[in-house]
């Protein structure tokens, strides 16, 4: 296939081309094909942005309505019908029944944007600079945002220092150690170095820090200390939200209530840009276009982002089978954890992203490798890209899902030039999901 034109004119930044070194041209539900017809399962889901899969059908024929209609499609941030509707909807199917009471702004229309504007307004409402963030921690790649990351690659990119951040350990980050304890001391500890912060930035899951899941206890305790020492929670939801932990909001089940929410990916529910800050209404400091942008007004987002709501989180279903097909990858990541060995793997996740982490150096790109050879698209995670980490799209038929999980078993085995180990559990697993072969 000829990538010419993206070596000569397009930058070296470019990243996910060189995995998936084909011109994609059609994309429906879960499956993507190539300019030579080739078919590939989407294991990836645009990093988490297609939650509802590709070109989902009542989003599209909504979009195109509007388009047909005319509708406003750029209005910065002036009131337009598709906003209305948008925040309308948004309240009713889920700041309601979710007893939550949260200001939204609407800051540019990428994720790290959201989490600038979270920064911002942290610092803003408590007239502080700093900002605990965490081990492994991903928030975006702009100035504050990359100060908040913890991977090297990122932050040597940035060509400047990355002031005003500490970080402190993830849970689970040091065996037996309660990292929300060492933190509650060295905040009460006015020699220990660290100032208290404006606010405390976290990822329930960390996606790209290589799907490690913060116990609820451990975001619960979290919250306490945050509460003890006057100082702000932000969640970051950017990958993990939308449903792709089963909740709409992946904290949830903790029963934290953080004080900023940042939202983007599958927010839009179209892979189209859109990003929400949710602050609890005393929070919202601003002053007006304080935090100014041309495209913080995504109309066509806004159209897409409400026939999701409507479409997928008016009932419970899709929270019953994020979580039903999250136990069927669950499961089957564990069959191939117990069954080969020599990978030394080790299973992660929640929900529907789910992460096989293994010890072997170089095997997860291995077997990501020769999956996309041989039909399925998947990324690796974490600081040494020794996490497989699966995204599929939430809607995903069971038929499908059993297949990307069997030709990610079977590229395992030969990865590790193993036979391939076939047993009742896998059987089992096959037929819950619906498998063909």
């Amino acid at each position: 296939m000829n990538l010419r034109i993206f070596d000569q004119l397009e930058s070296e930044v470019r990243g996910y081309v060189r995995s998936f070194p084909v011109i994609f041209t059609k994309a429906q539900g879960a499956t993507l094909w190539d300019k030579d017809g080739n078919r590939y399962i989407d294991f990836f889901a645009g990093a988490g942005t297609l939650n509802y899969g590709h070109n989902e059908p009542g989003m599209k024929a909504r979009l195109l309505d509007y388009l047909e209609r005319d509708g406003v499609v750029h209005g910065l941030d002036m009131a337009t019908a598709a906003k209305k509707e948008f925040l309308e909807t948004f309240e009713r199917v889920i700041l309601h029944p979710r007893s939550m009471r949260y200001k939204v702004q609407f800051p540019g229309p990428t994720g790290t944007n959201a989490v600038e504007a979270a920064l911002k307004l942290a610092r803003q409402a408590k007239g502080r600079t700093g900002i605990i963030a965490f081990t492994n921690a991903f928030h975006g790649v702009t100035g504050g945002s990359l100060a908040t990351t913890g991977n090297e690659k990122f932050r040597c990119a940035a060509g400047q220092p990355l002031p005003n951040v500490q970080f402190m350990p993830y849970d689970g980050y040091i065996d037996g150690v309660d990292t929300t304890e060492l933190l509650d001391r060295l905040l009460a500890d006015k020699s220990s170095g660290i100032d208290v912060p404006a606010a405390v930035i976290v990822e329930s899951v960390q996606g790209e820090g290589g799907v490690n899941v913060a116990r609820f206890e451990w975001l619960r305790r979290l919250e306490h200390v945050c509460r003890r020492h006057d100082v702000l929670l932000i969640v970051d939801d950017i990958q993990v939200g939308c449903g792709r932990t089963g909740t709409f909001f992946s904290f949830e089940g903790s029963g934290v209530s953080p004080d900023i929410v940042t939202l983007s990916k599958s927010l839009s529910g179209f892979g189209l840009p859109m990003s929400l800050v949710l602050m609890k209404p005393e929070l919202d400091v601003w002053r007006p276009s304080a935090h100014n942008g041309t495209f913080r007004g995504n109309n066509l987002a806004f159209v897409t982002a409400r026939e999701a709501l409507l479409r997928y989180w008016s009932t419970g279903d899709l929270t019953r089978e994020v979580e039903r097909k999250g136990k069927i990858m669950r499961l089957w990541l564990e069959h191939i954890a117990d069954a080969y060995p020599s990978g030394q793997f080790e299973v992660r996740g929640r929900g529907m992203i789910q992460g096989l982490a293994s010890r072997v150096p170089g095997l997860p790109q291995r077997i990501t490798a020769m999956a996309f050879k041989r039909g399925m698209i998947a990324e690796t995670s974490g600081a040494e890209d020794d996490v497989i980490k699966l995204l599929p799209p939430l809607t995903i038929d069971d038929e499908l899902l059993a297949d990307g999980l069997y030709l990610l078993e079977q590229c395992v085995a030969a990865a590790l030039d193993v036979g391939l180990v076939t047993s009742s559990n896998v059987r089992t697993l096959k037929k819950a999901a619906g498998g063909s072969r």
